[in-house]
């Protein structure tokens, strides 16, 4: 198990880094932050100057090292547009974003496997074949056009939710800002949630669906039947336990992809987080904070692939079979 663990960590480090060299090389040359910061009136001296403050003109290996230096400490330089430590943008802006990830999560991961079940149990059902047609609509749309329509529907004909910002919020621990305790933020936060988390959601109830269907056929569910247990056992202690081994991974990357797919919705809602953030520093060619975003993003599906992995370790035991050292 230690070993596992200390194996999928140096994985994952090794991953970090690579992304880390992504993003410095990526956003490194592309546009020039100095005119954009200074305008095209700048003189010489004003621009030389600048370019020193920044450490631009330092040799690229210099400005590499800098950059790993200051993100594994925390500290990604000053945004270009704002003049403020990225660090403490991201802080400000990062609980708008987790708490719209946590809700659209809780959300497709509910509804997902609650309708991926029934419509695996009922699957000749009328309203199973309903849900199954619709659910196309969550795959198929956009999810910027999910947004719309959603604003559209409850915020212009019928005005029961606002189309955009976070509400009302309330500080906690002192740094933590959320809406989570406040109707009108909560309000706020319904239309983000469902559009950001739709996608998922239907993926994983079709993708529970099926592997429902597929327990559902296997000889032990037959035994369990001529058993003579009741059904509530059946599909919810034998099959369910089971059909959940497959949905872990694919789960586990969709939740992390909310994070990323964060940008379209909160851009769309006008939701002040981090994919905001990181939308307008490509307006203002501000590499320090689209250099933190992509770590950002880069680090939860690093974390949420380490997890996974555990989980797989834990529940499947052909995993601690297959693993080195263990077996024939």
């Amino acid at each position: 198990m230690l070993a596992f663990i200390i194996r999928r960590v140096g994985q994952a480090v090794i991953v970090l880094f690579t992304v880390g060299l992504v993003a410095f090389a990526i956003f490194r040359f592309m546009g020039d932050p100095v005119e954009n910061m200074l305008g095209q009136e700048a003189t010489v001296a004003d621009r030389a100057a600048l370019i020193e403050r920044l450490g631009l003109n330092d040799p690229i290996p210099i400005q590499y090292l800098r950059f790993v230096g200051g993100a594994l400490q925390g500290e990604f330089g000053i945004s270009y547009r704002l003049g403020r430590p990225v660090s403490e943008l991201i802080v400000e802006r990062l609980p708008a974003t987790l708490e719209l990830a946590m809700v659209s999560a809780l959300f497709a991961l509910a509804f997902g496997v609650m309708l991926g079940v029934y419509t695996g149990i009922r699957r000749d059902g009328f309203l199973a074949n309903v849900i199954m047609s619709s659910s196309l609509i969550g795959v198929s749309l956009p999810t910027f056009l999910i947004g719309i329509l959603l604003i559209w529907i409850f915020a212009v004909e019928f005005g029961w939710l606002p189309s955009f910002g976070r509400g009302e919020t309330v500080t906690l621990f002192g740094f933590w800002e959320s809406v989570l305790f406040t109707v009108s933020g909560l309000k706020s936060l319904i239309l983000p949630a469902i559009t950001l988390g739709l996608y998922q959601m239907t993926l994983i109830m079709r993708l529970v669906r099926s592997e429902m269907l597929e327990v559902l056929r296997t000889d032990y569910i037959r035994f369990a039947r001529a058993r003579g247990l009741r059904r509530q056992a059946i599909y919810f202690t034998h099959a369910l336990k089971n059909t959940l081994v497959p949905v872990i991974t694919v789960t586990g990357l969709q939740l992390g992809s909310i994070i990323a797919f964060a940008i379209i919705t909160e851009t769309v809602f006008q939701w002040p987080g981090v994919g905001l953030l990181f939308i307008n520093a490509i307006s203002f060619v501000d590499i320090p904070v689209m250099a933190a975003y992509l770590l950002l993003v880069g680090a939860v599906f690093v974390t949420i692939n380490l997890i996974v992995d555990l989980l797989y370790f834990a529940i499947d035991p052909r995993v601690r079979f297959d693993s080195p050292g263990k077996g024939a």
